[in-house]
């Protein structure tokens, strides 16, 4: 845990200088958005003063320390777009993307475990085989061209009508009991989940297949087959728990993967989510939101790592912490 603060510093240094050094600046967007100025004197000036109210007018390294200084009392600062504390646009909009990505976590491991097990003790078989094509297929597929294809065919217009195509809940929400309530926001996040998790249970499955095979082939579970245990107690007893190791190590890659995938499928579906709003962020050089959304995305991810630790002692008894 204690080495989350260094890691932490190093992650948000380095995505300082890329944010801050990116192409474009938020000096000229507001300036152009207000309308610009007359002469080339009275712009230089509005571009001064606007610097210096932003804290531009100081050297890279200054800002960057500043920045630190006020993060560690939680202060992210002020949106540039709306002059509206930071922490404040990211606690409307982070539950929206939690809610998204726990959703799609879950239902990543509940796909891909069962497939891999299914791959792994049916290897070159030819179910294995279809179900390799299938998920090969489905991780080579942009989950951006997927979405509006999804919108397209079955959210309206020529084609069918059968789910929402923006927002997570529809406008009479609050009027509706709690079970109409929860049906109404599952049905709107059916497109967008499904293609955050698409590619990564396609993915994780194919992890979760080599690790039991590799793990079917100790010495203990030949062990086991020589007792005279079913092939299923063998598989889900004593194997399986052995081979999720790997699997577990992926759960802090798939966080920020998935966090980073719900900036297109927010923007897509129109998500009142935190990646829509770092995708407003981005085009609008929103440098204080930029860093904000990033950092507790990094933190997010460092989460997921210890977390990860944390389930390596439950799922094998011969990890022990000391």
């Amino acid at each position: 845990m204690l080495l989350i603060i260094p890691t932490f510093i190093g992650i948000s240094l380095i995505t300082f200088i890329i944010v801050q050094m990116a192409p474009g600046s938020p000096i000229f967007l507001k300036l152009h958005k207000a309308g610009g100025a007359g002469g080339s004197a009275v712009t230089q000036e509005a571009i001064e003063q606007t610097k210096k109210l932003y804290g531009l007018d100081k050297p890279l390294p200054v800002r960057y320390v500043l920045w630190l200084g006020k993060l560690v009392t939680l202060d992210f600062g002020d949106s540039y777009k709306d002059h509206r504390p930071v922490l404040e646009k990211i606690g409307e909009t982070l539950p929206v993307t939690i809610q998204l990505n726990l959703t799609a976590l879950f239902l990543i491991y509940l796909i891909a475990i069962p497939l891999g097990v299914y791959s792994a003790t049916h290897q070159h078989s030819v179910g294995d085989t279809l179900v390799t094509l299938v998920l090969f297929i489905l991780y080579s597929l942009p989950s951006f061209w997927v979405a509006m294809l999804l919108m397209y065919f079955l959210c309206g217009g020529a084609h069918l009508n059968l789910f929402p195509a923006a927002g997570v809940s529809s406008y009479d929400a609050d009027s509706l009991g709690w079970a109409a309530w929860l049906w109404d926001r599952v049905w709107h996040l059916i497109l967008p989940v499904g293609c955050l998790s698409y590619a990564g249970f396609a993915g994780l499955s194919r992890y979760a297949r080599a690790g039991l095979i590799e793990t079917i082939r100790q010495d203990y579970v030949r062990t086991a087959r020589a007792y005279g245990f079913s092939e299923r107690t063998i598989i889900y007893r004593y194997a399986l728990r052995n081979s999720l190791i790997p699997i577990i190590t992926l759960l802090g890659a798939l966080i920020p993967s998935l966090i980073g995938g719900s900036v297109i499928i927010e923007s897509i579906f129109s998500i009142p989510g935190m990646g829509k709003l770092a995708f407003e962020a981005i085009l609008s050089r929103d440098y204080p939101l930029i860093m904000g959304i990033l950092s507790i995305t990094a933190m997010l991810t460092l989460v997921g790592l210890i977390l990860s630790d944390i389930l390596y002692a439950m799922v094998d008894p011969r990890i022990k912490f000391s």
